[in-house]
C-alpha cells in the first residue's frame, strides 16, 4: 500500500479505514499490546467520577511555544465555554514533577502520561481509569488504545500520535547538487547524500542521542529491544544497527544534536545546523512558529538491511485519582479530543489526530506530510512495561558516549536489565 502525497489520492471512505487498519496492525510490532479493539466493560476499580467546583490544573510536556500556545488557547475556549476554571502549567521535567505531585499529595488534574509512565503509575494507585466513560472513546484507534490499556482497564483518551521520519532542508539539498531522485531508499543512499551535505559548517544528518531517535536504524536493520515477548538488546540487527550510526558519529556525516549545540532535532534544524533530521510530525509547528524562514520536505527513512523501519509515539491525557473534580476533568478531555480541536492541533504543531473520524479531513489538509502516515504501517513502539522505562533510560545515558564506545557492550548491559522487566 503507498500513500501519496497528491490531494485525493485515497478515497475518504477508504482512508479512515486504512489508517484504523494501519495502526491496528503496529501492534504486532507492539510487545505491549493486548488484544487491538477490545474495550473492558466500566468495572468497580473505575469507580464513580468526582464532581466540585474546583478549578482544573493540567501539567503537559511541550515541543515548543506553538504546542504551549495552542494547548492554553484551547483550555481557554473550554474555560469560557463551561465556567469552569482550568490552567495550564509547561513542565521542565514533566515524569519528575508528576512524581513529586503524586508524592505531595497535590498532583494536577490531567496531564501528558506517555505508554512508558502509565503501568507504574497505574500500579500505585495514582491514576484514575476513566477510558470507559469517554463518549467518544470508540473513535480512538485500537492500538493506541491498547497502549494505554493496563490490567483491561483503558486508563485515559489518546490525545494524538506520531511518527519519526527523514526531514530535509531543501535549499541545503539543491545547493549540494541533489534533486528528487537521490531521496534515500536504502542505507547506501543515506551514507551518500549525508557525506554531500556535510559542508558549510552543518551536518549531513543529526538526531538525539536516545534510543527513541536511533531506535530507528535498529528497526531498520530487523531489530528491536522486545522481539516475540523476549528481551532483544544484544541481538545482532541492533548491533549492526549501532556499529553503523557509530561509523558515521565518527565520520562526522550524522551528529547528535547535543553535539552540534542544539537541545533537540528541531532545534538542530532550525538553526540549519543539520541538512536533515529524523524527527516527528511536532516538528512542522515549530519550524512555522521560530524559524519559518527555513523550507524543508518530509520523506520517509530509508530502509535498512531488514526493510523499513521507524517509531510511533503517542501520549494520552492522564487523570488524578486525587482530582477533586473528575467530571469536569473528563468534560475537558472529551473537548481537547473531538475532530475539530484535534486537527487545530494537528494544523498548530503537527501531531495527527488519534481518532478515526478526523483522517480523512488531516489528510486533505496535509498532503506534504504524507510519510508521517505512511510510517505507521511499519512503526514499531517502544516496550512500556513497568520499569521499562528506566531500563531505556539507561540505555540512553549509555548511548550518549556511542561516538567512542563499545556498541556490543552497551547493548549487553542492558539485555538482563530488559529481560528482568519484560519476564
Amino acid at each position: 500500500m503507498t500513500w501519496l502525497t497528491s490531494r485525493g489520492s485515497l478515497g475518504a471512505g477508504s482512508l479512515a479505514l486504512a489508517t484504523a487498519l494501519v495502526l491496528a496492525g503496529c501492534t504486532s510490532t507492539s510487545p505491549e499490546a493486548t488484544p487491538s479493539g477490545t474495550l473492558s466493560p466500566t468495572s468497580s476499580s473505575v469507580g464513580d467520577l468526582t464532581s466540585s467546583n474546583d478549578p482544573l490544573t493540567l501539567l503537559i510536556a511541550s515541543s515548543g511555544d506553538s504546542e504551549t500556545k495552542s494547548v492554553e488557547a484551547a483550555v481557554a475556549a473550554w474555560s469560557a465555554k463551561t465556567g469552569v476554571q482550568a490552567t495550564v502549567e509547561v513542565a521542565s521535567d514533566l515524569a519528575q514533577q508528576l512524581a513529586q505531585g503524586f508524592a505531595a499529595g497535590s498532583p494536577p488534574d490531567l496531564f501528558y502520561m506517555s505508554p512508558d509512565a502509565l503501568a507504574g503509575f497505574a500500579s500505585n494507585g495514582s491514576l484514575k481509569a476513566y477510558g470507559d466513560f469517554l463518549t467518544n472513546k470508540r473513535d480512538f484507534y485500537p492500538a493506541l488504545v491498547d497502549n494505554f490499556t493496563v490490567d483491561g482497564n483503558f486508563y485515559c483518551a489518546p490525545k494524538d500520535f506520531s511518527t519519526l521520519a527523514l526531514v530535509i532542508n531543501t535549499d541545503m539539498w539543491s545547493a549540494a547538487g541533489l534533486t528528487d531522485a537521490d531521496i534515500p531508499k536504502t542505507w547506501d543512499d543515506l551514507d551518500a547524500v549525508s557525506a554531500k551535505l556535510t559542508a558549510n559548517g552543518h551536518v549531513g544528518l543529526a538526531f538525539g542521542p536516545q534510543f527513541e531517535r536511533i531506535g530507528v536504524f535498529t528497526a531498520e536493520a530487523g531489530g528491536g529491544l522486545v522481539v516475540d515477548g523476549k528481551a532483544a538488546v544484544n541481538s545482532d540487527a541492533n548491533l549492526t544497527a549501532l556499529k553503523y550510526v557509530q561509523s558515521h558519529l565518527q565520520d562526522g556525516t550524522f551528529a547528535y544534536s547535543s553535539d552540534i549545540g542544539a537541545g533537540w532535532g528541531g532545534e538542530a534544524f532550525g538553526k540549519q545546523l543539520a541538512a536533515m533530521v529524523i524527527e516527528g510530525n511536532w516538528i512542522t509547528g515549530f519550524m512555522t512558529n521560530d524559524f519559518p524562514d527555513v523550507n524543508f520536505r518530509v520523506a520517509e527513512l530509508p530502509a535498512g538491511p531488514g526493510g523499513k523501519g521507524t517509531l510511533q509515539y503517542t501520549n494520552c491525557w492522564g487523570m488524578s485519582a486525587d482530582s477533586p473534580n473528575q467530571k469536569a476533568a473528563l468534560d475537558l478531555v472529551e473537548y481537547l479530543t473531538a475532530p475539530e480541536q484535534q486537527l487545530t492541533f494537528s494544523a498548530e504543531f503537527g501531531p495527527m489526530p488519534s481518532i478515526a473520524s478526523a483522517a480523512d479531513a488531516w489528510t486533505v489538509a496535509n498532503p506534504t506530510l504524507a510519510a508521517f502516515l505512511a510510517g505507521a504501517l511499519y512503526a514499531q513502539y517502544l516496550p512500556s512495561q513497568a520499569g521499562a522505562g528506566d531500563v531505556i533510560a539507561d540505555l540512553n545515558s549509555q548511548l550518549e558516549s556511542l561516538k567512542d564506545g563499545d556498541p556490543g557492550a552497551i547493548l549487553d548491559a542492558e539485555q538482563a536489565n530488559l529481560q528482568a522487566v519484560v519476564g
